[in-house]
């Protein structure tokens, strides 16, 4: 264990001097590369800014709205049949968009119920092992300029999917 904490105390010190000696070895201008890099960064970051205000929106709207709530209360009957809590759906769900906005919610879950409780812990480790699909998709495909997506949305719903079966399994087991 110490070995780790010795290790994550000077990974990045190491990694800033080892690109400050190869660009020196290399006789590469390390500062004009660091500047292109951040108007790349830069561009990026205003090409996807519409599609996170989109996403942020949606979230927002839905959230006000009590449609997850509603959502939530309409699959009861089926979350219940899965073993699956139905008050952690909506953080489910919202996860996929945003991963802060899941966290808002999981704070709600912390303020009714407990941080210790089975859904503090559930939805604890549901959150850690899904992924904001739709955020990441909508980030990373526009930045790359990809178009067709293939079967990644199909992929990331079924590990979605999977992630949440073994968090409900994980936290049965372990609490």
């Amino acid at each position: 264990m110490d070995f780790i904490i010795y290790v994550s105390d000077y990974i990045m010190p190491f990694i800033f001097f080892y690109i400050i000696g190869l660009g020196l070895l290399t006789k590469t201008s390390i500062y004009d590369e660091f500047i292109k890099g951040a108007k790349d960064g830069f561009n990026v970051v205003l090409n996807i800014l519409p599609t996170l205000i989109g996403l942020m929106l949606g979230v927002g709207i839905l959230r006000a709205s009590g449609a997850l709530d509603l959502l939530s209360k309409l699959l009861e009957p089926i979350t219940h049949l899965l073993h699956f809590p139905s008050e952690l759906l909506p953080v489910t769900l919202v996860k996929m968009f945003s991963s802060s906005a899941a966290t808002g919610l999981l704070l709600d879950i912390f303020k009714e119920h407990g941080p210790d409780s089975y859904l503090g812990r559930l939805a604890s480790i549901l959150l850690s092992s899904t992924e904001t699909i739709f955020y990441t998709m909508a980030v990373y495909f526009m930045a790359a300029g990809v178009k067709r997506t293939r079967y990644t949305l199909a992929g990331a719903l079924v590990a979605t999917l999977v992630s949440a079966i073994t968090s409900v399994i994980i936290t049965n087991l372990v609490f």
